[in-house]
């Protein structure tokens, strides 16, 4: 499962790639089945159209543009991951974690219009995607949807109570609308799955920052600084963004005091 940090800190769920062989091994067929197509059509001979040569199924070709696409969208080349999530939806309308995946990048790119466009049409295709409601929560919430946001991300959880990542965004839309207690339950329920530590007790304790309770706040901040420097769970540019947004938060919390 890929993830991503995306605006006001929210994090949104990638969809799976599917792993049927190694990103080399692949890569290295479809060079050389491209070679010997040409070849193949011009031999007519029986015993050369039994010759080994290796030929990559249609699943094996989407699993390998599927990881290109992935790959891609990590490195921030949006542009190019849309084109492949786009040639995946041409060979196969109906598989709603490319246009959650694409939809995704959309939004991190900027264009709502088509994020919120993909993220329903997944949602058409399979209404039971953890995953797709996290993200379309996500959208809701940055335009200011509070509430719309609230409702999708306890859909995502009723359909997976693992979801960490629907935990930590609805945590931070809570603390948005001021609801700091609501905030600070999802954030000690996401501490129980063991994952993105770092990233709950900074948000949990931006939470009690925020509700005054700074002794609180002051523990969770160096819990998360003490997990962000291993670079848990996140890509390591965006756990230092994260430290250094702790950080700071700390270095407001103390400076009074001296």
């Amino acid at each position: 499962m890929r993830s991503s940090l995306n605006r006001r800190g929210r994090c949104g769920n990638m969809g799976r790639s599917t792993n049927i062989v190694s990103f080399a091994t692949l890569r290295s067929a479809l060079r050389y089945q491209k070679r010997w197509q040409p070849r193949q059509r011009r031999v007519e001979s029986a015993s050369h159209s039994k010759s080994a040569v290796p030929c990559l199924s249609q699943s094996d070709q989407d699993a390998l543009l599927r990881q290109q696409a992935l790959s891609m969208a990590q490195q921030g080349h949006h542009a190019e991951a849309i084109d492949l999530f786009s040639e995946l939806i041409d060979r196969n309308p109906n598989n709603a974690h490319d246009y959650n995946n694409r939809g995704l990048v959309y939004f991190q790119s900027g264009q709502m219009e088509e994020a919120i466009a993909d993220y329903n049409k997944a949602l058409d295709i399979n209404p039971c995607l953890d995953s797709v409601y996290n993200n379309r929560a996500n959208y809701y919430a940055s335009q200011g949807q509070l509430l719309a946001a609230i409702l999708d991300y306890d859909i995502a959880i009723d359909l997976n109570p693992s979801n960490v990542r629907a935990w930590i965004n609805q945590g931070i839309t809570f603390r948005d609308l001021r609801m700091y207690e609501q905030s600070i339950s999802c954030f000690d329920l996401a501490l129980c799955f063991g994952r993105l530590e770092g990233h709950v007790y900074a948000e949990r304790g931006r939470a009690y920052h925020l509700w005054g309770d700074w002794n609180c706040a002051v523990a969770d901040y160096q819990r998360a600084i003490a997990a962000l420097t291993k670079s848990e769970g996140l890509n390591p540019n965006r756990s230092r963004r994260l430290l250094r947004q702790v950080e700071n938060w700390l270095n407001q919390l103390l400076e009074p005091l001296f």
